[in-house]
C-alpha cells in the first residue's frame, strides 16, 4: 500500500486522547510507526516509556513534555525528541486540543508503565 486516506484509518482512544495509526505493522512496516493523536484540554498520555526512540511533531496546541519528572513547555510547530526508555508524559496545558504526529523507530510500538508492566493499547488489539 503506497497511498492511504488517513481519514479512513481506524480511530481508537484512551481517556482524553484520540488516536490513529497512520503507518505501522498493518502496512508491512517493522522499523517505523507513525501515529496521530489529539489530546483534549487538560488531558494527558499516561506516564510511560518505549523501548525505542520517539519524535513528536506538535501541529496545534500547547503543553508540557514531562521527562523523568522534569517538565518542558512547548507550543505548536515544536518537535519533541524522546530517547529510548525515557519515562515521559505529554500533557495538554492549553485551552484547545493538542494535535501531534509521532514517529517511532519500531513497529509495533510496545508501551510500558513506570513499574515495567506493559500498557495494552486499544489500537494494537
Amino acid at each position: 500500500m503506497y497511498v492511504t486516506d488517513n481519514t479512513q484509518r481506524p480511530v481508537a482512544s484512551l481517556p482524553g486522547l484520540v488516536h490513529r495509526t497512520l503507518a505501522g505493522r498493518a502496512d508491512g512496516l517493522a522499523r517505523l510507526s507513525l501515529w496521530r493523536q489529539t489530546i483534549a484540554p487538560g488531558g494527558a498520555t499516561p506516564i510511560h516509556r518505549h523501548d525505542c526512540e520517539e519524535v513528536v511533531l506538535v501541529d496545534r496546541g500547547e503543553g508540557e513534555l514531562v521527562v523523568d519528572g522534569v517538565a518542558h513547555r512547548f507550543g505548536a510547530d515544536c518537535t519533541l525528541v524522546i530517547p529510548r526508555n525515557a519515562e515521559h508524559q505529554i500533557v495538554n496545558t492549553g485551552g484547545e486540543p493538542l494535535e501531534c504526529t509521532a514517529a517511532f523507530s519500531v513497529s509495533p510500538v510496545a508501551v510500558y508503565l513506570p513499574d515495567g508492566q506493559p500498557l495494552p493499547l486499544p489500537w494494537e488489539s
